[in-house]
């Protein structure tokens, strides 16, 4: 599975709070200069490398006086705003004395929810990339209001990785890779040194972590990351961040961390952006005959094999499809509105006024 990244795309390097975060709470420079370190390093190698960071609350700290994270979202949205630029000047500051411009890059969801802004930022980081500039990415957390949970950013990661078209995924974390359990409470925990993106141990992983029994719930959103990845056929490396060159190591094709093997076959664009970069506004239930004609034929989804539709949503809003126990199976725009979709399911498109969701605006993703 394990492969270098072709020499001269670009690669994404996503490094987390845990892992530049000091024991009093503020920042650790020695963290920050490894990971500059290395980014300066895949370019001199001739992979151009775009660095997602996290990292903004714990810069913050220090000035307001603080030892631990606020626990409310006022108190971590002014940390942030207050270290933002701490870590960035810290950044710049870095990337200067090797010779670097860097470049700040703030997203939200909400922009990448919009198609032509989500065009726009693929054109600013493609550019920003062709003269030489390192784009440093962060989340606005000063701004978003559900966006401040650890390891967020991953997901950001993996869109970003999408966005700039990047042939190698890097989520440096605070540990040596995905484990099969959290290491911290079984001796037997095993490092997952490579998968498929469609492994059940991911699911597992992911269920585990959401339950908490993984600890803070990291290890969900580097699972989703590696699967967004996945369906840009975009391989992802999660790895240590302490050893000071998990990512030169990665993007060498080492033997390093956990490999997740991607889909053969990316998604286009457009689908790609449905899949993650809208966010759902519904869930529409679907029986397994309407499930069957998705996965293998291809079919759009028909208003007959609907059995129930959640949440309130208008004609053109993106909705998650789900089996009644459940499962996700992919997401879709929707071809009418819940009421109108509410009314009509189990009854012939005909008869409905339509199809649920178009085939052109359907993403089957597992």
């Amino acid at each position: 599975m394990r492969r270098a990244a072709t020499p001269g795309s670009p690669v994404v390097v996503k490094i987390g709070s845990s892992s530049l975060a000091s024991a009093s709470g503020g920042l650790d420079l020695e963290s920050i200069q490894r990971i500059v370190d290395q980014i300066d390093r895949l370019w001199e190698g001739g992979n151009p490398a775009v660095l997602v960071t996290s990292g903004a609350v714990a810069a913050g700290l220090s000035s307001l006086g603080l030892i631990e994270r606020p626990e409310d979202l006022p108190g971590l949205q002014v940390a942030a705003a207050v270290g933002q630029g701490r870590l960035m000047e810290r950044y710049f500051t870095e990337f200067r004395e090797r010779g670097r411009v860097a470049g700040q890059v703030l997203l939200t969801r909400d922009v990448l929810a919009r198609r032509e802004q989500y065009l726009h930022a693929r054109e600013a980081l493609e550019h920003m990339l062709s003269i030489g500039v390192v784009p440093v990415v962060n989340e606005n957390d000063t701004v978003v209001v559900d966006e401040l949970k650890f390891g967020d950013n991953d997901r950001l990661a993996a869109i970003v990785s999408h966005l700039v078209g990047a042939d190698m995924l890097v989520i440096l974390t605070d540990t040596s890779g995905l484990y099969s359990e959290d290491p911290r409470l079984a001796d037997d925990a095993e490092l997952l040194t490579a998968v498929r993106h469609t492994d059940g141990i991911l699911d597992e992983l992911w269920r585990q972590s959401r339950a908490g029994a993984l600890g803070s719930g990291g290890v969900a959103t580097k699972v989703v990351a590696a699967r967004m990845a996945a369906w840009s056929g975009i391989p992802t490396v999660v790895t240590d961040s302490s050893s000071g060159d998990g990512a030169i190591r990665a993007v060498a094709g080492e033997e390093t961390g956990t490999w997740v093997e991607p889909h053969k076959e990316a998604l286009t664009a457009r689908k790609l952006w449905i899949a993650f970069g809208l966010p759902a506004e519904g869930v529409v239930v679907i029986d397994d005959g309407a499930a069957s004609a998705l996965r293998s034929r291809g079919n759009s989804l028909l208003p007959v094999g609907v059995l129930s539709v959640e949440g309130s949503f208008l004609q053109g809003s993106s909705v998650e499809i789900r089996l009644k126990d459940g499962f996700f199976l992919g997401k879709g725009i929707a071809g009418l509105s819940s009421s109108d979709l509410s009314a009509a399911r189990g009854r012939h498109s005909s008869e409905a006024g339509g199809v649920a969701i178009h085939r052109d605006d359907l993403v089957i993703l597992r």
